[in-house]
This record gives C-alpha cells, sequence and structure tokens, in this order.
C-alpha cells in the first residue's frame, strides 16, 4: 500500500471519528460529564492556550499528544457502552448511505 492510499485511510478513519464523537455528544443518554470532557478536548485542541507552552521544544508539542487522547478516553469511560455502539452504528449506517 502507497502512502497516498495510507493517508486516505487515515482521512477517512479521522473523519468517521470525527462524526462519532458528535454523535456522541448529541446523544440523550451521553452523562453530562463526558459531553464536558469532549468539550475540553476539541477547547484544549484549537485554543491557542497551552499547559506547556508550545516554543518549549519537544515537551510544548507532547502535551497536546497526551491530554487530548486522555479526555477523549476518560469521555468514552463514562458513557455508557450501549450509548457507544448506538453511535458507532448511527456512523456507520450514515455512511452507508453515501
Amino acid at each position: 500500500m502507497g502512502l497516498r492510499a495510507q493517508l486516505a485511510t487515515l482521512a477517512g478513519r479521522f473523519k468517521t471519528e470525527v462524526l462519532f464523537y458528535r454523535a456522541l455528544h448529541a446523544h440523550p443518554q451521553t452523562p453530562w460529564l463526558a459531553k464536558a470532557l469532549l468539550w475540553l478536548a476539541l477547547g484544549y485542541l484549537v485554543l491557542p492556550f497551552d499547559l506547556i507552552p508550545d516554543f518549549i521544544p519537544v515537551i510544548g508539542q507532547l502535551d497536546e499528544l497526551v491530554i487530548i487522547p486522555l479526555l477523549l478516553y476518560l469521555a468514552l469511560k463514562l458513557t455508557p457502552v450501549s450509548v457507544r455502539q448506538a453511535c458507532r452504528e448511527l456512523v456507520s449506517a450514515e455512511q452507508d448511505q453515501k
């Protein structure tokens, strides 16, 4: 598999994950704390404020690679399995229609 095919696969998977987290946030049975953690992850990614400034070599960029996945992991752990499965199925069905 070439680099272009791998990048296309990665981009498709990223799009699927974004749709999943949007569906998870919109689901009425998702706990409010999980929704807050999803908002925190998005805010930390988008806002220019960091716990460790980016001008510090290596560690400045590394904090995004640790904090955002940790927030997403915690949000998923707080969400019931049935809600996660329903959101995955919803995203899968939407992508199959396209």
